[in-house]
Order: structure tokens, then C-alpha cells, then sequence
């Protein structure tokens, strides 16, 4: 991975990027890829769209959602504390003892996800904690002396992240929050700069979708107007490496080891085997893991799957530990293996090929 490579990788995760709230990491994603794509544009929902070879007969559509986790200002008590809602799926156990910081019109404010002092806690302090209620049992401290004094600097509706950084570990690893899915936003913008003057025999779609951690909305209208025949998810995958996790129940996954070949209904069985005997021939490394996600994948190719008459989808995933925290870790050897297969699969795309299964 190149410097600026690497610098776009830390600037997307370092930015705030809350579903329904994603216009300032779009800004940053535009910037990357302007010159570097034949077309590009925003549509209504903030979705950004590039395209490479727009004229060619087979469409595909490349697609990583950059939107994150959130939680959103609900009320402000007497006091001047401020109560919150999850925007999308929260483990609350991780909040406790965190940093955050509240977005709005004015900037940035700081504020802290506080526990009752240790000393202080009663049996069923700690022993309830797993069952805490997100929109009731926490609160967060600004600073403020009064309702009226927390007003001057939040307000209902403001939205709030976990204050925590990119940074890099050993081995090739590094820790971010919202590595879901802000490395497969990486993976597509970076797949769109590599094609650039390659002799493409497709249309390549490649799209940062927005709201998937609230419903997949972005890539649900995204993929109706585009139309594709083809559905490229990049996204994580659990790694199975790490204490707790049991191999039985996820499958055999490891940080650093490649990208994820997903198995399952949301898996067009013909673009699976064009992507794998394509990692093999480039001597890519690549994992296999199944998708055990109730009923679908739970990600933005259950809806481009299904979009008008349908298109033959797969995911790309990064391994990827501790997701929906905010201290989630992947590779960033990972992350350019999955742009090199994804690249080598498109290489392979033409008209004429029927991924009927």
C-alpha cells in the first residue's frame, strides 16, 4: 500500500460517518477518485457513483458502504446531560467509559459515556450490565452546568460517535472504528483507480453506498439505477481468530490470511467460480467462510441481488475482529489483496458470459 493510499484509508476512517450523515467521508472519497474515473457524480440519497468504460454493453457494479454506527441526541435533562438513541445495531456493553463526540452545524464537542465509580456500584450495577437499555441507561456528560448551557453547544437530532482513531499495530494490522464497512469504500475506490488503463471489456459501477447499516437504502436505489448485470460487495467478515470465537458456528477465518470468498444464497454460483480460479491463477491468497447471517448476508448485496430482474452477486470480505465495537482490527494486507482479486476478477468479465446457475 502506497503513502497516499494509506493517508485516504486514515482520513475515511478518522471521519465521521453516521448513517443518513455521510456527506463529509463522500467529500473525501470524490476527491480521491475526480480524474481518475471517466464519470462520477452524487445522486439524491449522497451515494457517489464512479464509473469506468460506461459504454460497454455488461455492467458491474462494484460497492462498499461508508456509512458507520451512530447515536443520535434524544434529550437533555434539567442537568444538562445528554440522552441518546443507537442509530443501527450497538452492542452496549461497549459503551461504557468511552469518548465521544457530538456533530453538528458548529463543530465538534466533546463529551464521555460515563460508569458509576467502581466504588460506588451496587451487585446489580454490574451484574444488569449486559442487559443495559441503550436510550435509558446511559447518558453523556459535555461539561454542562444546565439545560440551558448544554443548548448553546448541542442540540436534539445531533449526532454522536465513538472517539477513536486509526492506528496502525503490529504485523500489518491496525485498529479503527467503523472498519465496517469504511475498508470496502477503500477497497472500491481503490479497485477504481487500478482499472484505469486497463483494457476493460465491462462498465464498471463502482459506488460508495450510504444507510446500509440502517436498511441497505443506498445500494437499493443505487442498484436500480444502475441496472447491472453484475453485483460486487466488498465488506467484512468476522475472523474466527481471536478468544471466544467458535470455528463451529462461523467457520475457519484468520486476519491477514486474504480476503473472504463468501458461500450461500446471496452467492451466484457462476461468479464465485470465475473469482476463484482467478485468485488461483494470480496466486492470490483467499479464505472461504460461509454466510451465517440469518436468512441473508445482511449486507448491501441481499438488495442489489433482488434489484429489478436480479444480477449475479458475491462478496469480497475483510477479516475482520471485534465488529461493531470501536476498536475493530484488520489487515491492511487484506485490504490490498481484496483490491488485487477484485481487479483480476474484472479482468475476466466480458458479454456473453451467462451466470444463469
Amino acid at each position: 500500500m502506497d503513502r497516499k493510499a494509506l493517508e485516504f484509508l486514515k482520513n475515511i476512517f478518522d471521519c465521521a460517518s453516521p448513517s443518513g450523515f455521510e456527506q463529509k467521508i463522500q467529500g473525501i472519497v470524490r476527491e480521491r477518485l475526480e480524474g481518475e474515473v471517466d464519470e462520477i457524480r452524487t445522486d439524491v440519497h449522497g451515494n457517489v457513483i464512479a464509473v469506468q468504460n460506461p459504454d460497454a454493453p455488461l455492467r458491474v457494479m462494484i460497492a462498499g458502504h461508508c456509512d458507520e454506527i451512530g447515536l443520535m441526541v434524544t434529550h437533555i435533562d434539567e442537568k444538562g446531560y445528554l440522552y441518546f438513541t443507537p442509530m443501527a445495531w450497538w452492542d452496549p456493553i461497549v459503551l461504557g467509559g468511552q469518548w465521544v463526540e457530538i456533530h453538528n452545524e458548529r463543530g465538534v464537542v466533546p463529551g464521555v459515556i460515563p460508569r458509576k465509580a467502581i466504588h460506588h456500584q451496587e451487585e446489580e450495577d454490574y451484574t444488569k450490565f449486559p442487559k443495559t437499555k441503550l436510550d435509558s441507561d446511559f447518558w453523556i456528560d459535555i461539561g454542562a452546568n444546565s439545560k440551558e448551557d448544554a443548548l448553546k453547544a448541542v442540540a436534539i437530532g445531533d449526532t454522536i460517535t465513538i472517539c477513536r482513531k486509526f492506528r496502525k499495530l503490529r504485523n500489518n494490522l491496525f485498529t479503527a472504528r467503523g472498519i465496517d464497512d469504511r475498508a470496502g469504500t477503500w477497497v472500491m475506490a481503490e479497485t477504481m483507480r487500478r482499472i484505469r488503463k486497463m483494457k476493460l471489456r465491462c462498465a464498471v459501477y463502482g459506488v460508495s453506498t450510504v444507510q446500509e447499516e440502517i436498511g441497505m437504502r443506498g445500494a437499493q436505489t443505487s442498484a436500480f439505477d444502475i441496472d447491472a448485470h453484475v453485483g460486487i460487495v466488498a465488506e467484512i467478515g468476522c475472523a474466527s481468530d481471536s478468544p471466544k470465537m467458535d470455528k463451529r458456528v462461523t467457520g475457519e477465518c484468520e486476519v491477514g490470511k486474504g480476503p473472504i470468498m463468501f458461500r450461500g444464497a446471496n452467492i451466484n454460483p457462476k461468479l464465485a467460480q470465475i473469482m476463484e480460479r482467478t485468485a488461483k491463477r494470480e496466486q492470490i491468497k483467499f479464505q472461504v467462510q460461509p454466510l451465517v447471517f440469518p436468512l441473508t448476508s445482511g449486507t448491501d448485496a441481499f438488495v442489489m441481488q433482488v434489484s429489478r430482474a436480479g444480477m449475479a452477486t458475491t462478496i469480497v470480505g475483510i477479516p475482520t475482529r471485534y465488529a461493531h465495537s470501536s476498536v475493530e482490527v484488520a489487515s491492511l494486507k487484506d485490504l490490498d489483496r481484496a483490491v488485487a482479486l477484485i481487479v483480476a476478477t474484472l479482468g475476466e468479465l466480458k458479454p456473453g458470459i451467462d451466470f444463469t446457475p
